[in-house]
């Protein structure tokens, strides 16, 4: 059996080229969203590698006092894993607009409300991992970290 007795009425080159461009949007999105992951993922070790650092000072050292910060690093990283998930959901429905476009054109389903509803969560998604984000950053520089 070969794939023209299979699918018939596969898309044309032209068809292929428009898909190509109509999901040039949520490429560039994905690109977006898998740098802003990398940006979180560097966040979130600084705020590791900060907790590790003060949990390795000892009660009777000098910098004892640094061991008040530790809630406020714990709130950090709560953020930036909210702000993570987030990002990643916004990451997995992007591909899913890509994959269902390429599909859609394979089976000659209409898919452009799915699409359309799967981008606008997606960017909805984005902006909810950019706005935990900025709150992240807004705690993020404190006195303590001028310091040792």
């Amino acid at each position: 059996m070969t794939i023209a007795a299979i699918l018939p009425l596969a898309p044309s080159i032209d068809q292929i080229g428009r898909i190509i461009a109509t999901v040039a949007a949520p490429a560039f999105l994905l690109g977006a969203v898998a740098a802003f992951i990398s940006v979180i993922m560097v966040r979130i070790n600084r705020v590791i590698d900060r907790s590790h650092y003060i949990h390795g000072i000892s009660e009777h050292d000098t910098r004892a006092y640094l061991r008040g910060d530790l809630p406020r690093l714990r709130h950090r990283a709560s953020l930036l894993n909210r702000a993570l998930f987030s990002a990643v959901m916004a990451a997995i429905m992007t591909s899913l607009i890509i994959i269902i476009a390429f599909v859609s054109a394979l089976f000659h389903f209409a898919h452009e409300y799915g699409a359309a509803i799967l981008f606008v969560a997606a960017l909805i998604l984005f902006c909810a991992a950019l706005i935990d984000l900025a709150r992240e950053t807004r705690i993020a520089l404190h006195q303590n970290d001028l310091h040792g």
